[in-house]
């Protein structure tokens, strides 16, 4: 395949309602869509999800979209490649940057599945099935408030909950969710807000709510301290942000760090990388879910298709599109039923880029 022509597509969506983490709130979704033009004709989407601010992870959204226009389109353009795991090694000489590299190398795949008149899921080694998805909730101003998305979450069909935490905002929530929803699948999720031993309390006390897991309680290399912690518990701790390799795996496996994996396709560098980090997960006997970056609908259709494999049970974090939006910026958008999302059917990612009014900027590479 031969890529001839790049167009990106810098939006901004607001969100419904504000999204308030251990990192600050958010009111928007800032993202670059990449569309690929292949000399045949074939399209290909790709979505960079890095943040606004370099905290969730050292990458964030500007530098991402200089990376990629100078790093990352120069060597795609052009250039003759036969199937987009060989995506992956083209890029291998830029140390990090994986948002970057997940943009393109996502909408390669997509290209190629498009191409090859095939869904998506049917390359990834995935078969079309209803879809499990959770609900991550972030930090409200009182339980009540809280109390309330819960309600409407279930309400909903959510069959899973995750709360945001940090410290003075950790134990009362969950615990008045836990009263009032005995059975319900609960976690937390810390985003690296907690000082090691300084904090053991809180998750001794966490620990009697019967939480589904724990959620990277402490900082993004700290994997002895999430050892320590792990030895110290009954629930499963859960790494995210400490994980964007199969060494970061093999590391969390020879220490015991977790038991459970919060896996980003973005954060890990695309699709190829996503499948190399499922199968040394799984080898490891861990726990593998997918992860959101509050992704528009690019995004969240390449999450539905790869999630449709086998190994990927625990519900993710995806959500329907009006959890976070008026409207999306495909279509057809991401509806829940029963607690489930349908995978798109068409060829590739199988969802059509409409921009809307919410583009802010335009560049075109060929």
């Amino acid at each position: 395949m031969n890529i001839i022509r790049i167009e990106q597509y810098d939006l901004c969506v607001p969100f419904l309602r504000p999204f308030q983490t251990s990192y600050g709130q958010t009111t928007a979704k800032e993202a670059s869509i990449y569309v690929l033009h292949d000399e045949s004709g074939a399209i290909g989407l790709g979505e960079l999800d890095a943040l606004a601010h370099p905290d969730y992870i050292e990458e964030y959204l500007a530098t991402a979209r200089e990376t990629v226009a100078q790093y990352f389109i120069p060597r795609l353009l052009h250039h003759d490649w036969q199937h987009p795991s060989d995506i992956e090694q083209l890029f291998a000489d830029v140390q990090g940057n994986w948002m970057a590299k997940s943009a393109l190398e996502t909408a390669a795949w997509d290209c190629y599945a498009r191409s090859q008149q095939q869904p998506l899921y049917s390359l990834l080694g995935g078969v079309k099935r209803p879809i499990p998805v959770g609900i991550s909730l972030g930090i409200e101003a009182d339980s009540s408030r809280l109390l309330a998305r819960v309600d409407e979450a279930v309400s909903n069909g959510y069959t899973r909950v995750k709360v945001k935490i940090k410290p003075g905002y950790d134990y009362q929530p969950l615990k008045a969710i836990r009263t009032a929803y005995p059975t319900l699948t609960l976690m937390a999720d810390a985003n690296s807000a907690y000082q090691g031993t300084n904090d053991w309390q809180v998750f001794e006390q966490l620990d009697t709510l019967q939480l589904a897991m724990i959620e990277q309680p402490f900082g993004v290399r700290d994997f002895v301290g999430h050892a320590q912690l792990q030895q110290a518990l009954k629930t499963p701790i859960c790494l995210d942000e400490s994980i964007r390799s199969v060494e970061d795996i093999q590391t969390a496996a020879a220490l015991n760090s977790c038991q459970a994996i919060n896996l980003k396709i973005p954060r890990v560098g695309g699709l190829t990388a996503a499948l190399a980090i499922l199968k040394a997960a799984n080898d490891a006997d861990m726990l593998v879910w997918l992860g959101g970056m509050y992704e528009l609908g690019v995004g969240r259709a390449c999450n539905l298709h790869f999630s449709a494999r086998s190994e990927l049970t625990f519900p993710g974090d995806l959500s329907a599109s009006n959890r976070y939006f008026q409207s999306d910026v495909v279509t057809p958008t991401a509806k829940l039923s029963h607690g489930n999302l349908t995978i798109p059917g068409k060829a590739g990612i199988g969802v059509s880029f409409e921009p809307k009014e919410w583009q802010t900027n335009y560049r075109v590479f060929s």
